[in-house]
Order: C-alpha cells, then structure tokens, then sequence
C-alpha cells in the first residue's frame, strides 16, 4: 500500500515589522513629536528608518524657496533608504505629522542584513520597486492631469485606497497646504475642489477626512 506523503507545514509569512524589532540588527527607536524634523534636505546621508507608528511626510524645497510634498509615509515604510545607494546627502525632508515612532538603523547595518537575510532583502527590493512605479505615476499624474484629479489621486493615495475597507479614513490630519504642495496648485485651488468632493459625497469631515472610493469617478472621468 502506498504510503501518503506528509504534508509540509504551511510557511508563515516574512514579517518586516516584527524582524526588524526583534532580531539582533543594530538600530534604536526614535520618538517623534507632531511637526518635529526627522531630517533635513541637504543634511548627511547615514541611516535608513523603518516607520513603526504615526505618520511621515516627506517634502522637497527648490533652490528658489517653493516647497512640494512628494510622499506620505504609514507605518510598514522605509524612508531615507538613498544613503544605501550611496547618497551623500538627504534630498528630502522628513516631517512627523503626529506623534510618531521609527527605527534607526545605521547605512552599513541596512546593507549587511540586506546581504545576509534573505526573505528581509526580498521584502526591501519589493518595496523599492513599488517605490519606482510610484514615482512614474506621480510624473504622469504632474504632466498629463488637471489639478482636481491630482487632488483626487492624493487623497485616495493619502488613505491607502485598496488597502482597507471602506470608507476609507485619512489618519494623519493633513492640511489644506499639504495638500496644495502635493498637488501643484494654490491652497485656494485645493479648498474649492475639496469643498466640491464633499457636496458630491466624495468625501467627509469628521475630526479628520473620510475618503470614499466613489472619488475614483473624478479620475475616471475624462
């Protein structure tokens, strides 16, 4: 009679989260209070975070003074991965936007648990490349949709569309002007079509903004 073969148990799932807290890599856990600068754009380039709790924005400021938000991070992300790549010095900056909590972990320590844990380097080139197509969509979003689309898109990105059930709540209190430097438009411009979603049922305010997915017709809609 032909012996039935044992079944492997099933493999759990590689958690980032709970490696990085628990395993022997180097790092230190920073606490951030709401507005305070994690870094500086221009500042030296040394370690990488992984954010563990609250909110992160990070923004860019030209050599003329004007300021643009290019990323809200939540936790799960890693910010201020350049230096890995051999960036000398923070394009960016990196803002707490409420009371928020981050892993510290030093260039040379990122790049040898890159190299020795496999599952966890997997997990970062995943994150990497979904940071890219973000990038590119960001750029095709700039050059080829109105300002009220842009503003639609952010606010469905800012609430992790897909991601939860709905409706979907933006956690981190984002302001009118965060919104605008995201965008590429007056704060004027953003308060308008904000006021515009929300007579639409598009979205609400309650202490903070509730996103439907119904927003996605403003995209849709050429």
């Amino acid at each position: 009679m032909e012996k039935k073969k044992k079944k492997s148990p099933a493999r759990q799932s590689f958690d980032v989260g709970q490696y990085l807290a628990t395993s022997g890599l180097q790092k230190k856990v920073v606490t951030y209070r709401k507005g305070q600068t994690i870094f500086s754009q221009g500042q030296k380039s040394d370690s990488a975070f992984y954010l563990q709790s609250g909110a992160v924005k990070i923004g860019v400021t030209s050599d003329t003074g004007k300021d643009a938000v290019v990323a809200l991070l939540r936790p799960g992300d890693f910010f201020g991965e350049g230096c890995i790549a051999g960036q000398p010095l923070r394009v960016s900056t990196a803002t707490a936007m409420e009371t928020t909590s981050a892993l510290v972990i030093q260039k040379a320590e990122m790049i040898r648990v890159i190299h020795e844990e496999r599952e966890f380097s997997d997990r970062f080139v995943a994150h990497m490349l979904k940071r890219n197509v973000r990038i590119e969509e960001d750029l095709v979003d700039q050059l080829f949709n109105s300002s009220e689309k842009r503003l639609a898109r952010a606010l469905l990105l800012a609430a992790r569309y897909g991601n939860n059930q709905k409706p979907l709540e933006i956690v981190a209190s984002i302001s009118q002007e965060t919104l605008a430097e995201m965008v590429g438009t007056t704060r004027s411009r953003v308060s308008y079509f904000m006021n515009k979603f929300r007579k639409l049922g598009f979205i609400k305010y309650n202490g903070g903004i509730q996103v439907n997915d119904s927003l996605l017709r403003v995209i849709l809609h050429d």
